[in-house]
């Protein structure tokens, strides 16, 4: 029996966890920061610092009390290490050190995008995910506010990027057009819930051309935003809990469905070039309810196994980072005198490790 502590503080969500033997989630405490940067319309990095820091301690309490479980009860300490933000990778980092110093616990620096991965191993009573036997080749479509990728996993840390967004993320261009629109943050959620009231084909997006067939970009569906308001005179609202104008509802259900279709599109070429026999969603965008319809659809459509993770999942947490740093402890590794963060840390090197663990 391993018992992993886990501790996530790559943006503005501070998570620890405990996860047992690499798969079951005993424990997933989290401290969100959305109502402080709110008003600044994104993550505002120094105040998300100050803020990890704040709360760290209790939220790594709270994931012992949750577990059941004191300090002896555990075997390591997993903490990302990267990428994110600056500031905020160091308060986890230091947390981590600091726990693994005074308990003589051995200490795993993870990937977050990795962590992304493995989350669709874990398991949580009850939860009725993973939804599919996944059997590789996986293709991986990463979809947050920092990251959008498509990644090729031909087998448990083997990563091969197969394509990735020149300008905006995914869910970064939903909290720039929501912004616009004076729309409440966080601008994805927010654009998710009100497309539903809009007709995805009143205002007209087109496709997006890149120099690589699989790349993405979406900074120019932001632009044209942009324009449309100025060209038809559309406000923005003036306070983010007023109703808005079933123009404006209109608009946002074009933008989320241009933005999937574009997901979708890439993902299908991803898909006749690397021919994966499973199909994995990842990432905080993973929640969008017309993304999780759309992967659905195409999964079904080439015979592919598909898996999207919980609502809980798909936003940044600690279990999957404990679930991410097992390999590595198994393979007697103990990052503790070489560990430090790295605001920019690209899937796979040091952190991919092969291991044993199969899909339910």
């Amino acid at each position: 029996m391993i018992r992993i502590l886990a501790i996530e503080t790559s943006c503005d969500e501070t998570s620890a966890a405990v996860v047992q033997d690499g798969r079951r989630v005993l424990s997933n405490t989290v401290a969100s920061q959305v109502d402080f940067h709110a008003k600044y319309g994104g993550v505002f990095p120094e105040l998300a610092s100050r803020l990890h820091v704040e709360v760290i301690v209790p939220i790594v309490a709270g994931a012992l009390e949750q577990a059941h479980l004191g300090w002896t009860d555990l075997d390591a300490v997993a903490v990302t290490r990267g990428p994110g933000l600056a500031g905020s990778l160091v308060v986890g980092v230091n947390a981590a050190k600091g726990i693994a110093l005074a308990r003589h616990l051995p200490l795993i620096g993870v990937n977050h995008l990795e962590g992304h991965v493995y989350a669709h191993w874990l398991e949580v009573e009850g939860d009725g995910v993973p939804q599919a036997e996944l059997i590789f080749p996986l293709l991986f479509l990463i979809v947050s506010g920092g990251h959008t990728e498509l990644i090729v996993m031909r087998d448990h840390g083997q990563y091969e990027l197969a394509g990735q967004t020149v300008d905006d993320a995914a869910g970064e261009a939903f909290d720039k057009v929501a912004k616009l629109l004076g729309l409440p943050y966080p601008g994805g959620p927010a654009i998710d819930r009100l497309a539903a009231e809009g007709d995805p084909h009143a205002v007209a997006f087109g496709e997006v051309k890149t120099k690589g067939a699989r790349d993405f970009s979406f900074s120019g569906y932001k632009t044209a935003v942009r324009v449309h308001l100025e060209a038809t005179g559309l406000a923005p609202l003036a306070r983010p809990e007023d109703p808005p104008p079933q123009p404006m509802l209109d608009l946002v259900a074009s933008f989320r469905h241009a933005v999937v279709r574009e997901l979708m599109r890439r993902t299908r070429a991803s898909i006749a070039d690397e021919r994966p026999r499973s199909l994995v969603v990842a990432g905080g965008v993973a929640a969008n309810r017309l993304l999780r319809a759309e992967a659905q659809r195409l999964a079904d459509e080439k015979g592919l196994a598909l898996s999207i993770p919980p609502l809980w999942c798909c936003g940044d947490n600690a279990a999957m980072i404990a679930l991410a740093g097992l390999p590595a402890l198994l393979a007697g590794e103990n990052h503790l005198d070489a560990l430090d963060p790295a605001a920019d840390l690209p899937l796979g090197g040091p952190e991919a490790r092969r291991t044993t663990l199969r899909h339910r």
